[in-house]
């Protein structure tokens, strides 16, 4: 009897092995098909093109999110999610107050407007809530890449440069280029 259950034993794993092996099989034929193309993303740009040999396109610097009210953002941040946040910092030229959000690998910027004529109060009015504002991406050659953005009929929202909130030269991209998200460009 023993050696009758022992027989079974080893033929049902023989089976579940052989099962496996012919899944995996399987599998694997199809990881070897072809995918179809995917659909490519569509822009009103007739042309876009790759950024040149000039400037390369570098990591995602921050997440810009405007708030109603800075104290209660940076408490929640601090005290509820256990973020290291830096002080508030006014940046007048910019006509916001900001608090950045570490998050190891980027930041976050909370945005506040400073003065009534901010480009963020009329976010807010818009949005009583707040939400995301733009997100900030690091370019190795900021100068070379507003000359080729220009060139490829990007818009950007000022013609030149201003320093930003890391003390860096910014620009920010037409969100209507840019498939309706506002981008900051900053030097890394």
């Amino acid at each position: 009897m023993a050696r009758m259950l022992k027989a079974a034993a080893l033929a049902a794993a023989a089976a579940a092995a052989a099962a496996a092996t012919e899944s995996a099989v399987g599998l694997f034929s199809k990881l070897q098909t072809p995918v179809p193309k995917a659909r490519t993303f569509s822009t009103s740009q007739s042309s876009l093109q790759v950024a040149g040999p000039v400037w390369n396109l570098g990591r995602l610097n921050h997440v810009a999110i405007a708030v109603p009210d800075l104290e209660k953002a940076k408490a929640f941040y601090q005290n509820v999610l256990g973020a290291q946040v830096s002080e508030v910092v006014p940046i007048p030229e910019h006509g916001v107050s900001v608090v950045f959000v570490n998050l190891g690998n980027t930041k976050m910027e909370l945005l506040h407007p400073l003065g009534n004529d901010s480009p963020i109060e009329g976010f807010l009015q818009k949005n009583k809530a707040g939400g995301m504002h733009h997100i900030c991406i690091e370019v190795d050659d900021i100068n070379a890449a507003v000359m080729d953005l220009k060139e490829k009929k990007i818009r950007s929202l000022s013609e030149e440069t201003k320093i930003g909130a890391h003390g860096k030269p910014v620009i920010f991209l037409h969100p209507k280029d840019c498939g309706g998200v506002l981008v900051e460009l900053e030097q890394a």
